[in-house]
């Protein structure tokens, strides 16, 4: 069935509400339409209904919607930046770098900074940024000299393999709590979060997005090229720098609260460009927005099972979502960079 765009943006806006709904519905203990309904109009009598409401799912909620437009955006603009639609924030181990950035603080318990950071909401939304943008601009410059995009590809899993090993040592010869911790953290999950993290995460989100709404144009020429880009007065070292300030902060401030969340980065902006039928960034930033948006709300609804006390690893869900398009990108497509 063929949609007309105008029925595309009511489709991807209309799902947000349905989904959002059964997040707040599902979960370990089912709430009634009718109680989610009178809790937010104030009129429930039931505190353990309404606790469960404000303190866990509703904060849950908002940390999808941030998550999922975030690490989204994220990977449309490294995709761009790389003109490869296999780059993402996962894959050229931009969230090992935001993992080895909050293990450094974490793990160490701040010594390795020489007591120069409390660790707190703040100070863990700083170090996970500054590992993802480190390993962003060792790629990034190596992008420059070689021009072969799969040996791009290839230093960036090697780059994530080893920050991983890093933090293999940092978690051996860390206590058992924060051990626990840690690998409960990798593991990715929205739970737990609360307002003070949501709110540093929104501040996080929404400079990452207006410095990527702020490079629209080079966005679209960088895909015509270098010199074409040159050529229309684009200051492409700016331009650049910017994008990749933009991907880091939006990469590095989920993964500080969320943890390393794998594969959205990936599949949502190449199904926008595939569902749209463009590359133009001023369709394909809002479209990436709700579709991230869809569809981490989705997986993190089916992380909670529900009618079940079990909570799966949102890591786990949005593999089992992710790598079976990605599989339709490398081998259902020759040539996976013809959308860019």
């Amino acid at each position: 069935m063929q949609y007309s765009h105008r029925n595309k943006w009511f489709l991807l806006i209309g799902i947000i509400p349905i989904l959002v709904l059964a997040n707040l519905f599902f979960g370990s203990v089912t709430i009634p339409l009718t109680e989610i309904i009178e809790v937010f109009q104030g009129d429930s009598s039931n505190l353990a209904w309404e606790m469960i409401l404000f303190e866990s799912r509703l904060p849950r909620v908002f940390a999808a919607i941030l998550c999922g437009s975030a690490i989204s955006i994220s990977g449309f603009q490294m995709q761009v930046l790389f003109r490869n639609a296999l780059a993402g924030p996962y894959i050229l181990g931009i969230s090992s770098g935001a993992s080895l950035g909050v293990s450094l603080l974490v793990l160490t318990g701040g010594w390795l900074f020489g007591g120069m950071f409390v660790i707190d909401d703040w100070s863990i939304a700083l170090a996970s940024t500054l590992g993802a943008m480190l390993i962003l601009l060792l790629v990034f410059a190596t992008s420059i000299r070689v021009k072969d995009i799969m040996t791009v590809l290839i230093v960036g899993i090697m780059l994530g393999a080893l920050t991983t090993a890093i933090i293999g040592v940092l978690q051996y010869s860390s206590s058992s709590d924060q051990l626990k911790s840690f690998v409960i953290w990798t593991l990715g999950s929205l739970d737990g979060i609360n307002y003070n993290e949501l709110f540093i995460l929104s501040i996080a989100v929404i400079i990452g997005l207006v410095l990527a709404l702020s490079q629209l144009k080079p966005l679209n020429l960088l895909l015509m090229g270098e010199a074409y880009s040159k050529s229309m007065g684009i200051n492409l070292v700016k331009s650049r720098l910017l994008i990749i300030l933009s991907a880091g902060i939006l990469a590095g401030s989920v993964t500080a609260f969320c943890g390393p969340i794998g594969f959205i980065g990936i599949v949502v902006p190449h199904l926008c460009r595939v569902w749209f039928q463009t590359s133009n960034a001023r369709i394909l930033i809002p479209a990436i927005v709700l579709l991230g948006i869809n569809i981490m709300l989705l997986s993190d609804c089916i992380a909670h099972l529900p009618f079940s006390d079990l909570v799966l690893p949102l890591n786990s869900i949005t593999a089992i979502l992710g790598i079976p398009i990605i599989f339709w990108m490398v081998l259902g497509r020759k040539n996976i960079s013809s959308n860019l």
